[in-house]
């Protein structure tokens, strides 16, 4: 089976770089799975995770918005952030989750609601990603 190189790219660092057989994604028009040769595209990402399909094993990551380039043999996500599952902090996640819900709750002009929003979104894809 024919595989292509997945790169995961943060602007502190490269997250991830390995051939995989497929990956999974939510766009903003909704999930993609991508596989070798797929046609070449550019795309927004929601918040959400990103599954990896390599053999029979599967990965999962924790992406925080950003974009995903698929060229021929090569898929590039650059990402606003990204976690690994084992380098996911529960305990700081549930407290950002703690806390973007206290905010949604309180009274806020629309800026900090969305901002209290997008909170609530990363840590519970970061506590779905570790518990998942």
């Amino acid at each position: 089976m024919s595989t292509f190189l997945l790169e995961i790219v943060t602007p502190e660092r490269k997250v991830y770089a390995e051939d995989v057989d497929m990956v999974i994604v939510k766009g903003t028009e909704g999930e993609m799975g991508i596989l070798p040769n797929h046609v070449p595209l550019v795309t927004p990402l929601n918040i959400a995770p990103v599954r990896i399909k390599k053999g029979r094993s599967e990965e999962v990551l924790a992406v925080n918005g950003g974009f995903v380039e698929v060229r021929k043999e090569k898929v590039v996500i650059l990402a606003e952030s990204a976690e690994l599952a084992g380098d996911i902090d529960v305990d700081r996640a549930k407290a950002a989750k703690q806390r973007a819900e206290q905010r949604l709750t309180g009274k806020q002009d629309e800026y900090d609601f969305r901002r209290a929003e997008l909170a609530l979104q990363r840590a519970m894809n970061r506590l779905g990603v570790k518990q998942g």
